[in-house]
């Protein structure tokens, strides 16, 4: 369970009470008893769920949804429509303990319902992202970025959460060949093969032959034909007020964009209600909705699915990868999927 304060207990609500994740996966929710009942009421669903205390009470293969109730968290800790300390401390425990969970061995996916990046500063001293958190909590420098998913069509960047005036800077051939790595191989763990990607420009018209800059002609093509001779299905540089055209249209699976918003925009105005947060390059897939904790409609019961639905989803697809690799190496029973 992500953010007390926002849309995200009852989120977690509906799709706990979905039959579609009921019967489609083995579910292990994190959080408080109370503010998941509280979010089920916000949403007029009835949740069933079997209890327990700890993870380690976890039964393999369970007919029902399981909840760890941690107790982290009562109804009048929580200031609705606030990013508040107590907020942030249950969504980074909660979301720590999934991670773990995962690591074990015992999930195969992560997903969690929104964070409110306020909150989490405030429980976590250096958060930037979810990403830095990820890392710090399995001990690990891997290499991983985030990817924006809007049904079949993929957001992967090569910069991510940096100020604009230091995107020019980063970008370089290495840097380009690891987004591209990465991209292929998170797009093969979800059915594609191979992924067809697109590579934006950083320039205005794609540098324009260099009236506009030279960062296409001197960084991001090379790339791209290294990344073409090492067999990746991969064209561009193209201009990145036109190339989503193209993706939307079928011609790509995915772009590679070379800053944060130069993809988010472009995809939150395609499908906002549909946007799913990818985090790849760890051992297990971590997805989440692309939008926000919405303050401004919480409690209300009003909160749009479509996102969610689609996040756990594909956490579900790609943890089924996961599970068979596994099986592979160790054949044992699994856990399918972990909602945090």
């Amino acid at each position: 369970m992500g953010d007390p304060a926002g849309i995200s207990p009852e989120l977690a609500a509906k799709l706990i009470a979905a039959e579609e994740f009921r019967t489609g996966a083995n579910l292990v929710i994190f959080g408080d008893l109370r503010i998941l009942a509280q979010g089920a009421k916000v949403a007029g669903v009835d949740v069933d769920v079997e209890v327990v205390s700890s993870e380690d009470e976890v039964p393999e293969g369970a007919t029902r949804p399981v909840f760890v109730d941690l107790k982290n968290l009562s109804l009048d800790q929580v200031t609705p429509a606030t990013a508040t300390l107590e907020g942030g401390l249950f969504a980074t425990e909660n979301f720590r303990r999934a991670l773990l969970l995962a690591q074990s061995g015992r999930a195969d996916a992560v997903f969690f319902t929104p964070f409110n990046k306020k909150a989490m500063r405030l429980a976590y001293d250096g958060y930037d992202d979810e990403i830095r958190f990820v890392r710090d909590v399995l001990k690990t420098s891997v290499a991983a970025s985030e990817f924006n998913v809007l049904g079949k069509t993929w957001n992967a960047r090569v910069t991510s959460h940096i100020p604009l005036s230091q995107v020019s800077a980063a970008i370089s051939g290495p840097s380009i060949l690891r987004s591209l790595t990465l991209a292929d191989q998170c797009m093969r763990a979800a059915g594609f093969n191979p992924p067809r990607i697109a590579v934006a420009g950083l320039n205005p018209h794609a540098g324009d032959g260099g009236n506009f800059g030279t960062e296409e002609i001197d960084v991001i093509e090379p790339a791209v034909v290294q990344a073409k001779e090492k067999g990746f299905a991969v064209e561009g540089p193209f201009p990145s007020d036109t190339v989503f055209l193209r993706a939307k249209n079928g011609d790509f699976d995915a772009v590679l964009t070379m800053y944060h918003d130069q993809g988010q925009i472009a995809m939150k105005l395609m499908g906002f209600d549909r946007g799913v947060t990818l985090i790849g390059g760890f051992p297990f897939p971590i997805c989440t909705p692309a939008h926000g904790t919405a303050y401004e409609i919480a409690g209300r019961g009003i909160a749009n699915l479509g996102a969610s639905r689609e996040a756990l989803s594909l956490a579900i697809r790609m943890g089924t990868e996961v599970r068979a690799r596994r099986s592979a190496a160790q054949p044992e029973p699994r856990l399918s999927a972990v909602n945090s």
